[in-house]
């Protein structure tokens, strides 16, 4: 179907764009490239600024899940300013939620961590969870960038139809020549990427780098990335090692340099997740050459496959083993550096696109099968 008119949520590209952000930064612009999809970008913000062709939905974000949390009417299309969702085909609410229309909608799900755990959400993000959970309820069909996702929507929002896409892999710039950040240049560092939130588990690393450093004395252990809802519990592991707890170094939020640079200069990447929707720092460390240990639950064996060393995510003691492997033996790092090689060019933008509009056209003429559990959905994670 040529033509096919997408409304289309860049609401991830403003602000500081997160790993959603890039995703979506990334679908758009392989959509585009294909050609055969009109986007029609749209926003729920009064505060971003954005172009004149961009549709603004007439109402504060905040008051829009508010209302959308609890019901559905008037359709957005119903609003003043809304009636192009009309000669919409399929409306995509990129991030968790999308408006409550009269034509088809789909709504991209990255991981069901906050469903789970709704106790520990801000209530913002605990309202985003209610927002879904009626969109899903009135026919939205979900989009997940794994089946492992795909699968716990299935749980968490049973009677749910939901549709797998994988994501790409994201462009890692050159890396700078020079250390961005000094004391590091030269030394030895296992990199942990990521927000420092407890879904990334950071804590039993730290724990398990503990079990390393005795008989590697100038190894250090790098956390790159924003505040988070676990940092007390991070810096009480950290306190726990004593003397050595000058080895752990904090980074703060990185721009995509320093990251590139982290990513080719670190020796090995942990990743510990308790859970994972899709996994870009796997990825970004295959393109870098850099071997991985990781948890095994999640998306992670999905996606990482014989790429990372994988171990229970509560288990400190394995993680450390898994850790020292991969920093010593040249056999195991070898492998896994070729497997990582060979597995991040199988996540491409173009494919995800080309999938991406075969849902949209089949979301459009109202295909029954679409949603329908596959065999990857229903397969047992490894």
């Amino acid at each position: 179907m040529v033509g096919l008119n997408v409304g289309f949520d860049i609401g991830p590209l403003h602000g500081d764009k997160t790993g959603i952000g890039f995703a979506v930064e990334a679908i758009r612009d392989a959509l585009l490239r294909g050609g055969d999809v009109q986007l029609h970008d749209y926003l729920v913000s009064f505060r971003s600024r954005t172009e004149a062709t961009t549709h603004r939905l007439p109402i504060p974000a905040a008051l829009a899940h508010r209302l959308w949390a609890v019901g559905s009417w008037p359709a957005a299309d119903r609003w003043p300013g809304g009636q192009w969702m009309k000669e919409m085909s399929v409306m995509h609410g990129t991030n968790y939620v999308v408006p409550p229309t009269t034509v088809p909608r789909l709504v991209s799900v990255y991981d069901c961590w906050f469903l789970r755990h709704a106790d520990q959400a801000r209530p913002a993000v605990a309202r985003t969870g209610r927002v879904l959970r009626r969109a899903v309820a009135a026919g939205a069909v979900v989009h997940t960038s794994s089946h492992a996702t795909a699968r716990a929507v299935r749980e968490l929002l049973p009677g749910s139809r939901v549709v797998t896409v994988h994501l790409g892999a994201l462009a890692l710039p050159k890396p700078p020549t020079r250390a961005p950040i000094g004391d590091l240049d030269g030394a030895p560092f296992i990199l942990a990427l990521g927000t420092l939130e407890r879904r990334k588990n950071l804590p039993t690393l730290v724990q398990a780098f503990g079990r390393l450093i005795g008989d590697m004395p100038d190894l250090r252990l790098v956390l790159a990335g924003a505040a988070g809802d676990d940092r007390a519990a991070i810096e009480a592991a950290t306190d726990a090692l004593g003397t050595a707890s000058n080895r752990v170094s904090f980074t703060g939020r990185v721009d995509d340099q320093v990251r590139s640079w982290l990513l080719h200069n670190a020796e090995v990447l942990a990743y510990p997740s308790l859970d994972e929707g899709f996994g870009f720092p796997l990825l970004d460390a295959m393109q870098a050459g850099v071997p991985i240990v990781a948890s095994n639950v999640g998306s992670i064996p999905e996606i990482g496959g014989d790429a990372v060393l994988m171990c229970p995510p509560a288990d400190a003691s394995a993680l450390a083993a898994n850790l020292r492997c991969a920093l010593t033996d040249s056999t195991v790092r070898a492998r896994l550096v070729s497997a990582g090689d060979a597995r991040w060019r199988e996540f491409t933008w173009e494919q995800c696109a080309e999938q991406l509009a075969d849902v949209y056209r089949r979301l459009a003429r109202a295909d029954p099968t679409l949603g329908e559990p596959d065999r990857g959905e229903q397969a047992v994670a490894l």
